[in-house]
């Protein structure tokens, strides 16, 4: 049976900060929470993976990880945006203060790695986000228009010792994410 596997950096201990932002948006027409203690940057999307490709993804993981040289290095979370635009939004995400260069450098190697054993590369430039909220109609829009204009939130900050490969599991409430294996980052 396939896993729905991604790459991510957790947002470990912030769940209290992460609920605080999105306090505002609670019941808003259109807009699905996301689990705050689930809360993490994806730093690539892997899909639905087949059991004996597993091994070659921790390998190139690993690989990953290494190619890098990164020890570990603090992130600082806060700000408000929104995915594809403000126009049109179905997403939206805290972002990144400090530590970006990092999970970008982390992104491509592990884009690298992965794409080298045949995963598909990502269609998008990276952003490192945490996604807070998705919006399944218009209905609140404008909450979000204004809040992104105007709010300016901070979520904290984060030693960040480690990536993460994720299973997705959806279930009835929707999914929760289970970790697979760690790579701690030892430069």
């Amino acid at each position: 049976m396939t896993r729905r596997l991604f790459v991510s950096v957790d947002l470990d201990g912030l769940a209290n900060e992460v609920r605080t932002v999105q306090d505002p948006f609670e019941g808003a027409s259109g807009l699905t929470l996301t689990d705050p203690e689930q809360a993490h940057v994806t730093l690539k999307f892997l899909g639905d993976v087949e059991p004996d490709r597993v091994t070659a993804v921790r390998e190139a993981l690993d690989a990953a990880v290494d190619d890098t040289g990164l020890g570990p290095f603090e992130m600082a979370v806060g700000g408000l945006g929104v995915f594809p635009s403000l126009d049109y939004i179905s997403v939206l995400w805290v972002g990144v203060r400090s530590g970006g260069d990092e999970l970008t450098r982390l992104h491509r190697a592990v884009e690298d790695r992965t794409t080298a054993i045949d995963f598909p590369p990502e269609d998008h430039e990276f952003t490192p986000h945490v996604t807070i909220a998705r919006m399944e109609h218009a209905g609140s829009k404008d909450l979000v228009q204004r809040a992104v204009r105007n709010d300016d939130p901070d979520v904290g900050w984060r030693r960040v010792e480690e990536i993460r490969l994720k299973e997705s599991v959806l279930g009835a409430d929707g999914p929760t994410y289970e970790t697979v294996e760690r790579f701690p980052l030892d430069g």
